[in-house]
């Protein structure tokens, strides 16, 4: 089993994909050039913040909004290792997924977690924070495939053979 730890950054709820990538900078040619922009109209000086593996920890209905692929493809360039909320926005859900970002539902860490804090994730089992334990439900097979792989196409173009 996966088990890595990181830095937490705390969102409320309701982040939806305007807020995660506003429309304005969808104009630019690659997600590197997008990712500055990430979460600027809550916390502008976010994206300069993460740190590669960080985590975010967010409430309920993250992803809302849009179904803009851009949206997870911002946050994973960020470095971000995975969101953990309350919930997600089913299509933000799929798009993370098919963009190799893992996410992890958990309704209680978010009450409790504090911004800047490390907590401990092994994937499938738990999160730990200040030594109490928070059970996390397992992922498919096939989702933590394509996560694994970075995405779907590569999860896909591996299964094929074209791809080690």
């Amino acid at each position: 089993m996966e088990h890595f730890t990181g830095k937490v950054w705390v969102l409320g709820n309701d982040i939806d994909t305007d807020i995660i990538i506003p429309t304005e900078y969808l104009a630019l040619k690659t997600i590197d050039e997008m990712k500055p922009y990430g979460f600027s109209p809550l916390r502008p000086e976010l994206a300069g913040k993460i740190g590669s593996g960080d985590i975010i920890v967010a409430g309920k209905n993250f992803g809302c909004g849009s179904s803009r692929e851009q949206a997870p493809e911002v946050v994973k360039a960020l470095g971000i290792r995975c969101v953990i909320a309350k919930s997600f926005a089913r299509i933000f859900f799929r798009n993370a997924i098919n963009n190799g970002l893992l996410l992890i539902e958990q309704p209680d860490l978010y009450d409790d977690v504090k911004e800047g804090d490390t907590i401990a994730v092994t994937v499938n089992q738990d999160i730990e924070y200040q030594g109490k334990r928070y059970p996390i439900h397992s992922l498919p097979d096939n989702l933590v495939e394509i996560i694994n792989a970075g995405g779907l196409v590569k999860a896909m173009r591996r299964r094929n053979g074209l791809e080690a």
